[in-house]
């Protein structure tokens, strides 16, 4: 299988990278658009500030590619919210893959959100043997909203998506990379999917 991770100068691509050779798989870093066609599977990572890892895919021709793809593509924390309609981050207008809003936390909630915290309201079969109330790993300042397209829900001052799906597209707000078992299985659940 050939898995592609999409290389733009804002990614946790090394934990990716060995979160899937754990699985016994190696991913290719790139930014090549056919390189990204051709692949079985795309995961687009991201980390740090939406209006600055815009203007890098944009840079790369990436904003336009990433929305065509018709395999089994899995955004991951910024790559999930750069993959909505526009983040309050920077005032950023994204990808319009999935049609939500990114919203700052706000209120008594310490900002960023780090540490564990639970995935609930599961749907679809990425989550194929995740339980309820699992615990996953989160790093963020900014959540979408519940919407239409989510998931997985999980409470942090608000109840917000923690994973979103549209036709061949998924998002995690998590790092399934640094959530110990539940993580792996949530990725190895996407490299097993068809379109």
């Amino acid at each position: 299988m050939k898995i592609a991770i999409i290389d733009y100068g804002a990614g946790n691509i090394q934990s990716i990278k060995f979160a899937l050779q754990r699985h016994g798989y190696e991913g290719i870093l790139t930014n090549d658009a056919e390189e990204i066609r051709a692949a079985d599977k795309v995961i687009f990572p991201g980390v740090g500030e939406a209006s600055s890892a815009m203007r890098k895919l944009k840079a790369m021709g990436l904003d336009k590619l990433i929305p065509q793809l018709t395999q089994p593509v899995l955004g991951i924390c910024l790559g999930m919210q750069l993959m909505c309609s526009h983040s309050e981050e920077g005032n950023t207008t994204g990808l319009s893959i999935f049609d939500a809003p990114v919203k700052k936390f706000s209120g008594e909630v310490k900002v960023p959100q780090i540490g564990w915290n639970h995935i609930y309201n599961l749907k679809t079969p990425i989550f194929e043997g995740i339980r309820e109330q699992e615990y996953i790993y989160l790093v963020h300042s900014f959540y979408v909203p519940l919407c239409k397209e989510a998931i997985a829900t999980t409470e942090y001052g608000v109840e917000y998506a923690s994973a979103l799906k549209k036709d061949n597209f998924y998002g995690v707000q998590f790092h399934p990379e640094k959530s110990s078992n539940a993580g792996e299985q949530i990725l190895e659940n996407f490299l097993r999917l068809e379109v």
